[in-house]
């Protein structure tokens, strides 16, 4: 079985190189040990010591030298406009406090439907839009030797 040897991260690499493309949901796009399955049936091991991020557009090297196109699977999102950068700021915060997988993308957030959020945001004014795209959440900060965070 061919295994992964590196990851070329989206911009990086001319995507219209790959010898293959494997579609995976954010969720998926998140591993560490995986074995994958690429739409030409190209199956590979990723193996790596610690969980990698994957995002959309980003190439798997394959240890005999073919690079497989990452590609993101569609999902349901609402996506989040804001009336004002301050009001942007507030959504965020609201969200980053019920520990919200976010994507920022331009001047918006995305994140996975769910109403009860839907219903939060809209009670603060923001203007929610359903759209059906890849997921790709900011990457949480390191988690290092520092004091707990604890909502208990």
């Amino acid at each position: 079985m061919l295994r992964v040897t590196g990851i070329r991260h989206r911009g990086e690499w001319d995507a219209d190189s790959a010898s293959d493309r494997v579609v995976l949901d954010a969720g998926d796009r998140q591993r560490r040990r995986i074995v994958l399955t690429a739409e030409k049936g190209t199956e590979f091991l990723l193996d790596f010591a610690k969980p990698v991020a994957l995002r959309d557009g980003d190439g798997i090297v394959l240890d005999n030298g073919a690079v497989v196109l990452v590609a993101g699977e569609a999902e349901r999102l609402v996506e989040i406009a804001a009336p004002s950068p301050l009001d942007a700021v507030r959504l965020a915060w609201h969200l980053g406090n019920r520990h919200t997988d976010v994507q920022v993308t331009g001047g918006r957030l995305r994140i996975r439907r769910d109403h009860v959020l839907e219903d939060m945001l809209a009670g603060l004014d923001a203007r929610l839009t359903a759209v059906e795209a890849p997921f790709d959440p900011e990457q949480g900060a390191p988690h290092g030797h520092h004091q707990g965070h604890d909502h208990g």
